[in-house]
């Protein structure tokens, strides 16, 4: 059909774009770069419980790396902002393959719960940012080129992408790994790249297009500042909803595969919907303009609470594969357009930090869900970490609709009452 074949050749032109402003290298070292994370994410459980022998330890130990990362995420994008993306990466990605290294060897060590605790959180701490850091950088490159919202758009969908596929490979490395030999492994290689990958991402020309703020104008305290709107603190509220619905999610799928005597197919759930996300995601850049981010967000929340729903009363394995891979399918729209919300909000000289303190939220919601629902899991079953999962998508529809018309980038923010 002529017009099925105008907006593929429309998206596809859109991805030509992205790809000769950023260069065809610098994805693929922001995608190697950002590979460690979802290793050690989803890997600090199986390490650590393999060497101590705890559960509740390995569980411990990872909500701690993950709040670490959280807790200074937006302190790494804000740093980015006022010093360049350069130094900022290459000191942090040196000291994260350090400190991912040094987690290992104290875990292969049986060092106390305490001291596995404060490794896990300094591997999280010093997570440099790369994903979003680069979503910064790819828009700054594409708005430099003159680049419009639908070229603005397909930055999102790729990074978002990357960043699926990403979270599919990590926990197929930690399984790999843990079945030929030790996660430990896993967790080598990690340190190794996010030294070498985010080494490259740092001393990539294109680093230079998001410039430090000139010393003179530098905010010297807090209050000076540009101050956000209201709407991207509401935006944060919706992904870290969104981030507890993927950890809920999470904690009923590990829980239904073991209710069901096939925990060693855990793994391959997740990946089934992590694909079936990068899919639509790649696609999300074909989304026509006219379809605002506000009215796609409703959308998208909405979807996902109702999808979600078919997953409190699954009890087969294949029926898990169907309602998990259906309801993957929305998981990328919600994230492209948080990011999206957030990118067109932000004050420019603040982007950095907003993607970055974007991911936070995300990633806090998740980490805390995975303990808390865990727990719930184990004592009322699977279909109690859903019913979370499905409360929060719920609760995400609700914020998407007070989020207000946004401003351009760049006009000077008012307060914003959040209305429907």
């Amino acid at each position: 059909m002529p017009g099925t074949s105008n907006k593929a050749g429309g998206t596809l032109d859109a991805y030509r774009r992205v790809l000769a402003a950023t260069g065809r290298p610098l994805p693929v070292v922001s995608f190697l770069g950002r590979l460690p994370v979802a290793v050690i994410q989803f890997g600090s459980v199986l390490l650590v419980t393999r060497t101590s022998g705890s559960l509740a330890t390995g569980g411990v130990v990872a909500c701690a790396l993950a709040l670490g990362q959280v807790a200074m995420g937006p302190f790494v994008g804000r740093l980015a902002d006022r010093r360049g993306q350069r130094p900022v990466v290459l000191a942090l990605a040196l000291l994260n393959g350090l400190t991912i290294a040094a987690y290992t060897l104290g875990a292969l060590a049986g060092l106390p719960t305490a001291a596995l605790i404060a490794l896990g959180v300094l591997a999280g701490a010093t997570v440099p940012g790369i994903g979003p850091l680069a979503r910064a950088r790819g828009v700054a490159l594409v708005r430099r080129e003159g680049g419009d919202e639908r070229v603005v758009n397909a930055v999102l969908s790729l990074e978002s992408t990357m960043d699926e596929l990403s979270f599919v490979l990590g926990p197929a490395l930690i399984g790999v790994a843990s079945v030929v030999a030790h996660p430990a492994y896993a967790f080598g290689a990690a340190a190794l790249l996010v030294a070498v990958c985010g080494t490259a991402f740092a001393l990539h020309p294109t680093a230079t297009a998001v410039p430090p703020a000139p010393a003179g104008t530098r905010p010297r305290a807090r209050a000076d500042r540009p101050r956000l709107p209201r709407q991207v603190k509401v935006v944060r509220v919706g992904l870290v909803l969104l981030g507890i619905l993927l950890g809920g999610c999470g904690a009923g799928i590990t829980a239904l595969t073991e209710e069901l005597g096939h925990s060693d197919q855990a793994g391959l759930v997740y990946a089934a919907m992590g694909v079936m996300s990068a899919v639509v995601g790649l696609s999300m850049a074909a989304v026509p303009a006219r379809f605002t981010l506000r009215a796609r967000w409703r959308v998208a929340t909405a979807a996902a609470a109702l999808l979600s729903l078919p997953l409190i009363v699954t009890h087969s394995m294949a029926l898990l594969y169907v309602a998990v891979t259906v309801f993957g399918a929305l998981f990328a729209p919600n994230l492209i357009t948080g990011f999206g919300l957030t990118e067109q909000a932000v004050p420019r000289e603040r982007l950095g930090e907003g993607m970055t303190a974007a991911v936070s939220a995300f990633v806090g919601g998740q980490a805390v869900t995975l303990a808390v629902a865990g727990r719930l899991a184990q004592a009322h079953g699977a279909a109690a970490a859903f019913a979370v999962g499905s409360l929060a998508a719920g609760l995400a529809f609700l914020v998407a609709l007070r989020v207000r018309p946004l401003q351009a980038a760049g006009e000077t923010a008012t307060p914003a009452v959040a209305t429907p």
